[in-house]
């Protein structure tokens, strides 16, 4: 049962020089469920996932992990870039592994290939492998970590549609098992919706989240998706 907050975003605020890119942003982030925050370029959605990271501390405001404030430190989430990233010369396995290496910490990589159906590849070097299957491995990467947050930037927008259908309900399956937090920033709205639990539609200037949609009763391709998807489309 999802009731406990993860993480919350409190009246975030980042500007460069005198101009704020976003402000007022408040976010409260339930433990175990996947938010999507939706945004056109150049809303401010790389600036606002480079502050839940860490990587960036924000000009005004809090980012609290179960309560503590983490503004500006990094090491409590996990990450997963647009592209794959994978080292040319390490296995599928050496590379899931690199996320263990890294952390210092002791994790089952061995379980998490095999739930994820890889263990006849683990073996096999990135050039061997599909764009969608580079991406997979990217993702299990990501998933090798005790970290309960994990960070999604635009994770299909390199693949195509057959590939990134393919893909999405793979993730699906994958995180049921991982109980993992997963905030996602994505261009694609029908992604968003049937991704997620909740949807952000981040806007305006400064960027600020407009809108909040609640997405987990829709599994699949209706009249609701259609006219949400519409109303969004509206919006941004």
């Amino acid at each position: 049962m999802i009731n406990q907050s993860v993480l919350q975003l409190n009246q975030i605020g980042h500007r460069y020089d005198q101009t704020y890119v976003i402000k007022d942003i408040h976010l409260n982030v339930q433990d175990g469920s996947f938010i999507s925050i939706i945004g056109p370029s150049g809303s401010g959605k790389t600036t606002l996932l480079n502050i839940i990271g860490g990587l960036l501390k924000p000009t005004e405001g809090q980012v609290l992990y179960r309560g503590k404030d983490v503004s500006g430190q990094t090491g409590f989430v996990s990450y997963m870039p647009q592209t794959h990233s994978l080292m040319p010369w390490r296995t599928v396995y050496d590379n899931i592994k690199l996320a263990s290496e890294i952390t210092h910490q002791q994790n089952d990589i061995d379980a998490l290939i095999e739930r994820a159906g890889f263990t006849d590849i683990k073996d096999k070097l990135p050039s061997a492998l599909s764009g969608g299957m580079k991406q997979r491995v990217s993702f299990l990467r990501a998933l090798n970590s005790q970290n309960e947050i994990l960070l999604l930037d635009e994770p299909f927008s390199a693949l195509d549609e057959l590939t990134k259908f393919d893909m999405q309900q793979w993730l699906k399956t994958i995180l049921q098992a991982t109980h993992k937090t997963v905030i996602m920033i994505t261009h694609n709205i029908e992604e968003a919706i049937l991704l997620s639990d909740e949807v952000y539609l981040l806007n305006d200037k400064p960027a600020h989240l407009v809108q909040q949609f609640h997405t987990s009763h829709i599994n699949g391709v209706n009249t609701e998706l259609i006219e949400m998807k519409e109303t969004i489309r509206t919006l941004l």
